[in-house]
């Protein structure tokens, strides 16, 4: 009896019981012999696991933004969804904006209740993404101070990203791109597509991973976007093209007549081949096969479908390209838009749902909106998320005045559930076990932050928890706000045991604590300090590194202002922004400083030029001179406790929805600065409040950074 080729021989098995008990690497032929995939060709890399991720984390709104519509007669309305008093959308699909791991975005959007909502929109037919190809995902970025540019350096967070794509090369890559084609293709529709955007790097690695996720079968393209721009290699043929890996899932949407382009795009010499003019004076060519039957009548103006390589298209970069045009940001890996209307409009409709988990600079969310398309991104970097913000605004408002319809968008992130995955604790429990389970780990948490922030745990002190050199320490709790009435008990212990210092740190912290902290403590006689803790701290490898860096939480001055004698009209001015953000060490850097050179540093809420000239003489120049160089968007809810913020999750396996005790930020006016105009306005407009009462403002700031900070003030309109 023959043995199959791919069974082992007893000889094979004692080999592998051997190196097992040695504890050895075992050959690659006996890992596929061992396998019980039955194909010829198995796909195999170091770490490959089938295991999926299935954690469900509620998200949490950080801002609604939604340009209000004005109408003029309601047969004009601007919109196809109600709308309130102020034209602003009361229902519908609200498109969303997630910031945070695409892993854990994806695997709550397909476990989760929010894929309810998907399916009620028909599900998602359509994913680009353009994921990192080059050497890795660098989320660093240029901050632009007239003449000078300073580099904000990624946050460890995304450090940790970029390990965990590139640290054991190519196989951290495969694991990483593996598990998230495997919970796209749960979320995709079943007659939706993914368009995977790579280059010569890991082309042949991702067509293997999409062939084995996919399905080899449900390859629709390998189309080649070739284009001009850019510079060439020392040695060997310039590389001037991407691959766009297109597979449907099981069916799928293709327009054809959606995409034609005119035929001299596909070949100079098309146009002089329509010899032929019919009644109506239109030029066509007629295709013939053998033996002269007729086969195609082609219309030159028509157009032809696309062949599966594109020429028509440049880069955003080079002289001639796309960078010219006004949808330039100036952003590392950004692509033309044109390159994403043609994908959009051949595999989606009006109304569908696109979605786009490696966002950047928000190039597909900006098309879908323009095209009447539904749509969801996701990104980690910070300034890819506040990029995209921006820019869908910028396309609120460009649609509005062609009066056409747009939709508003909510700002998401996974918030203190994201926290509590770090801290382990099982997101599929019910909410109370959960909040048990984060009792149980309080003491881990503690000596977590404190081993972060390098200070020594103390005991015997109700409020304090440990101590820095001279500074007690208070660590806020992973789940809520440092409030008010916490920081009154921690004077009230201060003033029985004589303690002037204190440091608190908190993910978040009440609004309006930061100015009641530095007037009423310091007034008292306490020194203390509102630090913001980073999500790295629950990074084991940033924290052994030195890497956490814990800084001032930033402050911000507003001033309401009454236009009427009522009091019933309100615009808001912006007076100070406060930061300490720090990312450099200002004199280790001048100490390594070479003759000759220059170094942009940012510390303690400076952003200071250095420069050591020929004769070693070292000058510093501070850029940011005034505290308006600082603040690069800003934005004001008029009424901000009007609409609470209701999660959605899951208790005894079924859907509930839960008031978090926070409220959602409604932008309802914005200045932000942009590549092209550069000016802030600093007074908003006048909004007037209907009814008398006691309200609450809320004011936003973006800082240059990307770092966001929130305040509120009370005002009284009777």
């Amino acid at each position: 009896m023959l043995q199959n080729k791919h069974e082992l021989t007893d000889k094979e098995k004692e080999q592998i019981l051997n190196l097992i008990k040695e504890g050895k690497t075992l050959p690659k032929e006996f890992l596929y012999k061992l396998s019980k995939d039955d194909e010829d060709v198995f796909l195999f890399w170091n770490g490959r696991t089938e295991e999926v991720i299935n954690a469900v984390l509620p998200f949490h709104v950080i801002e609604h933004i939604d340009e209000p519509r004005k109408e003029t007669k309601k047969e004009e309305q601007l919109h196809l969804f109600p709308t309130d008093e102020r034209g602003r959308q009361l229902k519908g699909w609200t498109n969303k904006l997630i910031w945070g791991d695409n892993k854990l975005i994806l695997s709550s959007l397909v476990n989760g209740p929010l894929k309810e909502d998907i399916e009620k929109e028909g599900g998602v037919k359509l994913i680009y993404i353009d994921p990192p190809f080059a050497v890795g995902a660098d989320f660093s970025f240029q901050v632009k101070l007239n003449s000078d540019e300073a580099t904000k350096k990624q946050s460890v967070i995304e450090e940790i990203a970029y390990n965990d794509t590139w640290g054991r090369g190519i196989s951290s890559y495969l694991s990483m791109m593996y598990e998230r084609l495997k919970l796209m293709h749960d979320l995709l529709a079943e007659d939706g597509s993914i368009y995977v955007h790579c280059d010569y790097r890991v082309n042949a690695y991702l067509r293997l991973i999409l062939d084995d996720v996919f399905g080899k079968e449900n390859l629709v393209n390998e189309i080649i976007w070739c284009y001009s721009q850019g510079g060439r290699p020392k040695e060997g043929f310039p590389n001037k093209h991407d691959s766009v890996l297109f597979y449907k899932k099981r069916s799928f949407i293709f327009n054809e007549d959606n995409i034609r382009i005119p035929f001299e795009l596909i070949s100079r010499k098309s146009s002089s081949s329509f010899t032929k003019v019919d009644e109506n004076g239109r030029k066509y060519k007629e295709i013939y096969g053998p033996g002269k039957k007729k086969l195609y009548k082609y219309y030159e103006d028509e157009g032809k479908v696309p062949f599966d390589w594109w020429t028509d298209i440049p880069q955003m970069t080079g002289r001639t390209a796309a960078s010219k045009k006004s949808e330039y940001l100036d952003f590392p890996t950004q692509k033309p838009e044109a390159l994403l209307e043609r994908i959009i409009k051949a595999s989606s409709n009006e109304g569908d749902l696109v979605a786009d988990f490696f966002c950047g600079s928000g190039t597909t969310c900006a098309v879908a909106e323009k095209l009447g398309r539904k749509w969801i991104g996701a990104d980690l970097g910070r300034f890819a998320i506040h990029t995209t913000r921006k820019r869908i605004i910028q396309v609120q408002r460009e649609l509005k005045k062609q009066g056409k319809p747009y939709r508003a968008f909510e700002l998401l992130n996974l918030g203190k559930y994201e926290r509590r995955y770090f801290l382990d604790v099982n997101p599929d429990l019910p909410e109370e076990e959960q909040k048990k389970q984060l009792e149980l780990k309080h003491e881990q948490y503690i000596n977590l932050i404190f081993e972060g922030y390098k200070a020594k745990r103390v005991h015997g002190l109700k409020m304090l928890h440990g101590q820095k050199g001279e500074r007690f320490v208070h660590i806020g709790p992973v789940d809520f706000p440092v409030t008010k009435a916490v920081i009154n008990d921690i004077y009230e212990e201060c003033k029985e045991k004589i303690i002037t210092n204190v440091d608190v740190l908190g993910f978040e912290f009440e609004m309006g604590l930061i100015p009641y902290v530095q007037q009423e403590m310091r007034d008292i006689g306490v020194d203390l300090r509102l630090r913001s803790i980073p999500r790295e701290v629950f990074d084991k490898q940033a924290v052994e590194k030195g890497q956490v860096k814990f800084y001032d939480a930033a402050y911000i001055e507003a001033k309401p202002i009454a236009t009427d004698k009522k009091n019933r009209s309100m615009k808001v001015q912006l007076k100070n922004f406060v930061t300490n953000f720090t990312q450099d060490d200002l004199q280790e850097i001048e100490s390594l400083l070479k003759k000759g050179s220059k170094k942009v540093v940012i510390e303690e809420g400076k952003i200071t030029r250095l420069t050591r000239d020929k004769d070693g003489i070292l000058k510093r120049e501070v850029l940011t001179k005034k505290w308006t160089d600082w603040i690069d968007y800003w934005a004001v809810d008029f009424n901000y406790k009007d609409k609470k913020e209701i999660i959605r999750l899951r208790k005894n396996g079924q859907p509930a929805e839960q008031w978090t005790g926070n409220y959602i930020f409604e932008n309802e006016w914005q200045s932000f600065r942009t590549k092209k105009n550069s000016n802030l306005e600093l007074t908003s407009t006048i909004h007037e409040y209907k009814k008398p009462g006691k309200y609450e403002i809320a004011v936003r700031v973006v800082d240059i950074l990307g770092q966001d900070t929130l305040q509120t003030m009370d005002i009284d309109t009777r």
